[in-house]
């Protein structure tokens, strides 16, 4: 459960059912968080905020109890004047008019609960996760398009390290620079742009989804549809392969060293809604920030027809900043599965 709003006191997230005796404190989700934080580069928002996390229980001496584990993050560098003007106008393409009709009231500092700065919380569990599922498993995801500058495909999982030598987390250094020029060149225009994060995940044993309503593969797309700003989901061949014959799209069975592989993986490691032993491969599109510095027409609480020009500090592009948030929500529905896999079986990740 995550808690909070982008101006409010913090964010935080309390996290029920981890396995007790996992070695856990600040710093190991800290190297997490840095990688979501504002500020990070001329890319992102200039919010100055450092994200230190403080876990207030379920960690004794560096070790989880099996204890529900509450941890928070303070909000220092709130500049909520910037938000005047969204009290009573409703921002095109953000969720403004849908709280205030759900609701009937709203937080408009910092869009409130609809911010993306939510997403810390998930970071936070995300990271957790990942320590649970162990070394073993590897998450990775990039930023592999920007717009329509894309990467040329990649055959293998790229290395953390070629991730994050790239402000855009692009492992490919001559796109990587295209997609900065190109943010550069949009900020300064007030636009803002979307683009599609990549995420591989190796070492998952076979067995771990349900076969109905509860598929892995179906978590997985609504774990990524939950977070704000995206728009599509796609995995293995995804929308394409709607183009393929059978005998294209099939992935070929072979065994190796006893180890039942595929020749290809359009199916994108999960078959029936249950993982298959191969990579999970799936992509996730993300829409252009809603807030841009460019006059738009809206509407107010009155339904008045006005002007409307964004305020604050707002990412051109949220990708850089998606990637991490994309790795913890694919660990937190991974680990879920685990456990639930291992209420009725002896499975081990």
């Amino acid at each position: 459960m995550s808690f909070g709003e982008s101006h409010g006191a913090a964010i935080g997230c309390v996290v029920d059912g981890c396995l007790p005796n996992i070695e856990l404190d600040e710093s190991i989700i800290q190297k997490d968080l840095a990688r979501r934080k504002p500020g990070q580069s001329a890319m992102t928002t200039p919010r100055a905020e450092n994200d230190a996390c403080k876990i207030l229980s379920g960690v004794y001496k560096g070790k989880t109890l099996g204890t529900p584990i509450a941890v928070v993050v303070e909000n220092l560098d709130q500049h909520s004047d910037d938000y005047n003007d969204f009290a009573d106008k409703y921002r095109p393409s953000h969720a403004d008019y849908t709280y205030d009709a759900k609701f009937g009231f709203r937080d408009p500092r910092g869009g409130g609960r609809s911010s993306a700065r939510e997403t810390i919380a998930r970071v936070i569990a995300g990271s957790i996760a990942k320590k649970c599922l162990g070394d073993s498993v590897e998450i990775r995801a990039w930023v592999e398009s920007v717009h329509s500058i894309s990467m040329p495909f990649a055959e293998n999982i790229p290395s953390i390290e070629d991730v994050e030598s790239s402000p855009m987390r692009c492992p490919h250094k001559a796109t990587s620079e295209k997609m900065v020029e190109f943010i550069k060149k949009i900020k300064s225009e007030g636009e803002s742009v979307g683009g599609v994060i990549h995420c591989k995940i190796s070492g998952i044993r076979v067995g771990l989804g349900e076969p109905s309503f509860d598929k892995l593969s179906a978590e997985l797309a609504k774990a990524m549809m939950s977070i704000p700003a995206v728009k599509g989901f796609e995995i293995g061949a995804g929308f394409a392969s709607a183009r393929l014959f059978g005998s294209l799209n099939n992935d070929s069975f072979y065994a190796e060293n006893g180890k039942v592989k595929t020749r290809t993986n359009n199916a994108g490691g999960i078959l029936g809604g249950i993982s298959s032993g191969q990579t999970i491969d799936f992509k996730v599109a993300f829409k252009p920030t809603a807030t841009i510095t460019k006059e738009q027409t809206t509407i107010d609480k009155n339904l008045n027809e006005t002007k409307i020009i964004g305020k604050g500090r707002h990412d051109p592009c949220v990708l850089p900043r998606a990637v991490p948030i994309v790795e913890a929500m694919a660990a937190i529905v991974l680990f879920d599965f685990a456990l639930i896999q291992n209420s009725r079986t002896n499975f081990s990740i």
